[in-house]
């Protein structure tokens, strides 16, 4: 199966030369657009790792950014949100991308190993549940149903345990791994730190999800939004009820909230030092807050408010 970063490359390619006509986005407080044209050709290296949610995002940028800038190497890993926060503490990367907000202890560790940091926003994800379009009979899910459903109880759970007159076929669950941030947000959010069944495969490879899922009318899993959008024509996406009817991701709910609680921003947390010391680095981050949410629009992902990117842009600006 082909990458999401193909399914958005002719988009990307295409903002890339509206990017190298335009200097590389708005110019932001100080003028510095991040082209070559206005500050000057660069050498460097720029490290990253993260979560395989935000990935299509970041990869997108770093594509387009590699004609702006062609002398700085920038490498950005998908060892998940929390393995990529390991190597950040460590000290390893100049900025780490997630899928959740930092936990208090990934910030006390930071703070331990002396690393300041600051948060930025590249867009928002819809956390999308899907089935295999064989299943005919899911037409949506309650939020108690989805808890019901992946919520470890000791049992073989089948499809007739969760709503009456489903089939008494058992469930097959795939789930990202537990180095994913959108693991813990749908810990957080659906389980409610209760254990996940048991007998969900669990991969930090969301291609590997998809397969699994496409593979069995009894699956059911979760991923990032981008990652339906890509599948679409192989999977069925489904709507959830938290109240107020069933509701399916989409770039309208995403950015309006209706699509709650699956709706969540996903981030890049910067190396403060990073910024301040490598030039390359500052760069490169400035480029990617300016182009963070045509990027994010470009590989299914929803941009985030302007003032937001402004505000993040203003706090890097004066890092440098």
């Amino acid at each position: 199966m082909k990458s999401i970063k193909y399914l958005a490359m002719g988009t990307i390619f295409g903002s890339a030369l509206f990017l190298a006509a335009c200097g590389g986005g708005e110019s932001n407080a100080s003028g510095d657009t991040g082209s070559s044209e206005e500050a000057g050709a660069l050498e460097g290296q720029v490290r990253g790792d993260g979560s395989s949610t935000v990935a299509p995002i970041m990869e997108a940028i770093v594509e387009i950014y590699s004609a702006e800038q062609p002398e700085v190497r920038v490498s950005s890993g998908v060892s998940g949100t929390g393995g990529g926060f390991e190597k950040f503490i460590a000290g390893e990367t100049d900025f780490s991308n997630a899928s959740r907000p930092i936990k208090d202890e990934e910030a006390a560790a930071l703070e331990e190993a002396g690393i300041e940091y600051t948060e930025v926003v590249l867009g928002y994800d819809g956390l999308s549940v899907v089935v295999s379009q064989d299943n005919d009979w899911v037409d949506y899910l309650t939020l108690d149903e989805l808890k019901k459903l992946w919520v470890e109880d000791g049992t073989e759970k089948t499809w007739a345990d969760i709503r009456e007159g489903w089939p008494e076929e058992p469930v097959e669950f795939y789930s990202p791994g537990t180095d994913s941030g959108t693991y813990d947000y749908f810990n957080e959010v659906i389980l409610e730190d209760e254990d996940i069944v048991r007998s969900a495969t669990l991969s930090e490879d969301d291609n590997v999800l998809v397969q699994g899922i496409i593979g069995s009318p009894n699956s059911i899993g979760y991923f990032g939004y981008a990652y339906y959008l890509e599948n679409q024509d192989t999977l069925k996406v489904v709507p959830i009820d938290n109240g107020n009817g069933p509701i399916e991701p989409s770039n309208e709910t995403i950015e309006s909230g209706e699509y709650e609680p699956l709706s969540r921003p996903v981030f890049t947390y910067v190396n403060n030092s990073s910024i301040s010391e490598n030039s390359a680095a500052a760069n490169f981050i400035t480029f990617t807050i300016n182009n963070a949410g045509d990027m994010a629009e470009a590989v299914g992902y929803v941009r985030a408010p302007q003032n937001i990117y402004d505000e993040d842009l203003e706090a890097i600006e004066a890092l440098k």
